[in-house]
């Protein structure tokens, strides 16, 4: 089928075209020649006063695995209820329909779809849950998804690493958690500090030791970022620093960054990582200090974790940060558990308000940090769903981006104190479409090595949403025209239309046959058996299986 879209003009992340032009879908690819259509169009759409961009790629949204249920579990209320203990201080009419802070798979899919959003990751998937993790983000209609794999906890790999076992060695083991869970990436939840909580510990820098073992985080960092480099991931090593919004933490945030001695790290939810101790409260801005350093450096790559006023629940592998914030909860219960001695889990109620000091500076720390970071394709946009806020309130947060009176209007609402300490009033840059599209496309597609999304270069996969250009950029976004997966058009002005087959996005690495076997040799399966009490073969998930689902594979590949 070739459909043709014309008078519309092309943001891709690079540039933003001046004038109105004509772009075409042949078959499942963009096309920006229209003599490949050779004189046949099948659907033509005249889009004056719209803009093309390709399709939203959040990198990381919960949406699938044990604690996504867990937090579904905390939270039953019926959607009466919750808009009922939304009404007061921080109320907010862009928190949108989501009938609970962790709605359903049915229900995510379709909002995310119809807010242009056609990719979408799971942070944090267990190697013992990765079959359910899978299963329900392919009950997620819509979307093309995949997982990072949650390693730097796991019992078998502290003892490798605190017994000296060489880099070969411990690759061969990561490669089997990545290869058989049918991962896209590594992810890293507060090194070692999940298993040290075990033990009664409540805090673990970057350069403390592990109660029971003798390594530090820097340690399990610096192992994994070279395991990642070296089986050739996509994606670099995707890590949850230490201390988690802790005051001061900035300085094992940037001790973070040195423990990886150069190569590529993704620092995610980066908001809840650079404060400082300064202020009245001991609580300040460390913002311009990770955004100097990110600057400087190619290597970083940021999702910002941006705090939205409201109800919501958050939830983490970080057993050790979730307990300590137990008390903050509202409505005052959780959930905390152990997974396999791989990693853990808290879910905890939580509401952020406007008035609240500590809510206000990390709203304005957020904004800060997509402010002064200076190449949007490498800062993206996230909210942690549903940690910061619902993913629904991505218009929103874009507005405040491109807005800078809308922002002020904001900010002006906020605890006195917020006002003074903070430099947001002074940051009056204000993002651009093409920005926009840079670090909700182009930048996560780059940083994910899916090669064929994110731009409308030729040959791209056709995942297109077609905007209606306007002033108020927060309804622009919240309300795409229309919707193209693979060059069928599947939302009409938030009518759904269509579904296409899935697509489970995997890391397709060179020794990924080689490490498939890891589990199988006799030596490894015995200590397997010995640390997990169950076969390593149990929980592996093969690209059959995943196929015999109904989803299609699309491999992730690294280019230099």
């Amino acid at each position: 089928m070739i459909t043709m879209l014309k008078n519309v003009r092309l943001v891709d992340g690079i540039s933003t075209s001046a004038r109105p032009t004509t772009l075409w879908i042949v078959g499942d690819v963009v096309s920006r020649k229209g003599d490949q259509a050779g004189g046949r169009v099948d659907a033509e759409y005249d889009l004056a006063g719209h803009v093309v961009m390709a399709g939203g790629i959040d990198l990381h949204t919960h949406i699938g695995g044990g604690k996504v249920n867990l937090a579904r579990m905390l939270w039953a209320k019926p959607h009466e209820e919750l808009e009922k203990g939304r009404r007061g201080e921080g109320d907010k009419p862009w928190v949108g329909p989501l009938s609970a802070p962790v709605p359903g798979t049915w229900e995510t899919g379709r909002r995310y779809l119809q807010m242009g959003y056609t990719t979408c990751i799971e942070p944090a998937m267990l190697p013992a849950n990765a079959r359910q993790s899978h299963a329900e983000m392919q009950d997620t209609p819509g979307l093309d998804t995949g997982g990072y794999v949650v390693l730097g906890n796991d019992r078998m790999l502290l003892r490798m690493i605190a017994q000296g076992a060489p880099q070969e060695q411990i690759n061969d083991y990561v490669g089997w958690m990545v290869a058989s869970s049918s991962a896209l990436a590594i992810k890293v939840v507060n090194a070692g500090g999940i298993d040290a909580f075990k033990f009664n510990q409540r805090k673990l820098d970057v350069d403390e030791y592990h109660p029971q073992w003798p390594l530090t985080p820097r340690d399990i960092l610096r192992t994994l970022s070279r395991s990642a480099e070296e089986l050739g991931l996509a994606h670099p090593l995707h890590v949850h620093c230490s201390n988690l919004g802790v005051p001061g933490n900035i300085e094992s945030t940037l001790a973070t960054i040195d423990a990886v001695e150069g190569r590529r790290i993704h620092i995610t939810h980066a908001q809840y990582h650079c404060y400082g101790t300064q202020g009245p409260y001991g609580f300040s801005s460390a913002a311009e200090r990770l955004a100097e350093r990110v600057n400087r450096s190619s290597q970083i790559t940021l999702d910002v974790g941006q705090v939205l006023f409201g109800q919501t629940i958050t939830l983490s592998a970080d057993t050790m940060h979730q307990f300590a914030n137990r008390k903050l909860a509202k409505p005052s219960q959780g959930i905390f558990q152990d997974l396999e001695c791989q990693a853990g889990c808290g879910a905890l109620p939580f509401r952020y308000r406007e008035s609240q000091y500590v809510h206000g500076l990390q709203w304005s720390i957020g904004l800060e940090l997509f402010l002064r970071v200076l190449d949007a394709s490498r800062i993206f946009l996230t909210t942690d769903h549903p940690n910061g806020g619902p993913f629904t309130g991505y218009p929103h947060l874009i507005r405040l981006l491109m807005d800078y009176d809308f922002r002020m209007s904001i900010f002006d609402r906020l605890h006195p104190e917020v006002k003074r300490v903070s430099a947001l009033g002074s940051l009056k840059r204000e993002y651009r479409l093409d920005e926009v599209a840079a670090m909700t496309r182009l930048g996560p597609a780059r940083a994910l090595g899916l090669r064929g999304r994110g731009h409308l270069m030729e040959g791209a996969v056709a995942d297109l949403v077609v905007y209606r250009e306007g002033e108020n950029r927060e309804q622009m976004f919240a309300e795409p025209r229309m919707v193209f997966r693979r060059g069928k058009l599947v939302v009409r002005d938030g009518e759904v239309l269509g579904e296409i087959p899935k697509r489970v996005l995997v890391s397709d690495f060179a020794r990924r046959e080689e490490s498939l076997r890891w589990g199988f040799e006799a030596r490894n399966r015995k200590a397997w058996i010995e640390q997990y009490g169950y076969t390593p073969g149990v929980t592996a998930v093969g690209w059959d299986e995943l196929r015999e689902g109904g989803a299609e594979v699309e491999r992730a590949g690294w280019d230099d």
